[in-house]
């Protein structure tokens, strides 16, 4: 069988930079140590990584203050921290229909325990919102307004900067998942009006599972959402004051932030414009060969129109899932299949039954893939056309 081609980048980045394994296993060999918890040179050494990688983070997005950054496990826990640290009883919230779950269950859980009253955007067949009905969603109580940067399942991109300019002029705090666009789209939290935005390591920032972080705008104090050890105000009951502490309880995972870091290195040397633009070219020449196969629907923005890397489709009688069983038992093609964590989403691009196939290109990805999925489908499903 021909090597593997991998279309899941949106779930997760593969293959890693070779820099990204060499950098994880430096720090496994020579800097172990717990960071913070000791004046010793491991403990130091290891410090200096967390430092570096926050300082990166900080540069990528147009963070004035690296301290404002504090590290977590993924996108997922980001964003529990930021909306269950920020809510609080009778608050109401403005989402949309194109969130993951990663945001919608916190949101379901707190209306369901502390009363928060949510509002979903509704989304066009494309993927965008209404900026009119975002405006007139807005209420007295509206603390909050939640959007992904990119969709997961469409791969329309939301005009962030224009979400922020609404949230800021009514005072609310806007937050931002950005799981699909950290690395390759461009982020500036000054500009766009972010108070909070969640990202992950895996995906587009290349390092490992179980990295990932939160950005904190300055104004504000979120309620911590663990509590613990530090290696700083050891002597308070209380949880620190002090950025990044305050929101880092527990030992870091440093190895994996050194393999974060390496992944930062090379998006730097990349150009995240570069990536995308490639991403870009690639979801094009996909979605026009498949859009010969006869009852293909894409799903998202348009042939020609801005989009991450991903391209959703279903085909009339097809199982979705048996479409990527096939293509992964008898073609070696990985892509996903089913309702990518985000029900709503299908629910506004009516795939709510049958769920889609997911294919995402990423910075390993070439031509030459999209070549052999385009291959590949046209083995099993034909073309309607010439191409």
């Amino acid at each position: 069988m021909e090597k593997l081609v991998y279309l899941d980048h949106a779930a997760t980045s593969w293959p890693k930079p070779p820099e990204v394994a060499a950098a994880m296993l430096d720090a496994l060999q020579h800097s172990g140590a717990n960071a913070g918890r000791g004046n010793h040179s491991l403990a130091i050494g290891t410090g200096r990584v967390l430092v570096r990688a926050r300082s990166m983070l900080a540069e990528l997005f147009s963070i004035s203050n690296a301290q404002d950054i504090a590290f977590t496990h993924n996108t997922t826990m980001g964003l529990n921290m930021a909306i269950k640290g920020t809510l609080q009883r009778g608050d109401h919230v403005i989402s949309t229909m194109t969130e993951h779950n990663s945001v919608r269950r916190p949101l379901e859980y707190l209306r369901r325990t502390l009363e928060v009253e949510v509002d979903y955007l509704r989304v066009d067949s494309k993927g965008q919102v209404d900026l009119l009905e975002l405006q007139k969603s807005l209420r007295r109580n509206t603390k909050m307004v939640i959007c992904n940067h990119s969709s997961n399942l469409l791969g329309s991109i939301l005009p962030i900067g224009e979400i922020g300019d609404i949230a800021k002029s009514h005072g609310a705090v806007f937050l931002v998942d950005a799981a699909q666009s950290a690395g390759t789209l461009e982020i500036d939290v000054a500009q766009m009006n972010i108070d909070l935005l969640a990202f992950p390591g895996h995906k587009g920032l290349l390092g490992p599972q179980g990295t990932g972080g939160l950005y904190i705008a300055p104004n504000l104090d979120l309620e911590p959402l663990m509590h613990g050890g530090t290696g700083s105000q050891s002597e308070n009951s209380e949880q620190p004051t002090v950025r990044p502490d305050r929101y880092e309880a527990g030992t870091q995972n440093a190895v994996g932030i050194a393999g974060l870091l390496a992944g930062l290195r090379k998006i730097k040397s990349l150009g995240p414009a570069n990536i995308h633009r490639q991403e870009w070219l690639l979801t094009q020449k996909l979605m026009e060969g498949l859009s010969g196969i006869p009852g293909m629907r894409l799903l998202g923005p348009e042939i020609g129109v801005s989009r991450s890397g991903i391209v959703s489709f279903t085909i009339e009688g097809q199982e979705s899932a048996e479409i990527a069983h096939r293509l992964d038992r008898e073609y070696n093609i990985a892509v996903r299949a089913g309702m990518h964590c985000t029900p709503l989403a299908h629910k506004a691009a009516e795939t709510l039954e049958s769920g889609a196939v997911r294919a995402s290109v990423g910075v390993s990805s070439t031509e030459h893939d999209i070549n052999r999925m385009l291959v590949a489908m046209e083995e099993l499903y034909g073309f309607a056309r010439s191409r």
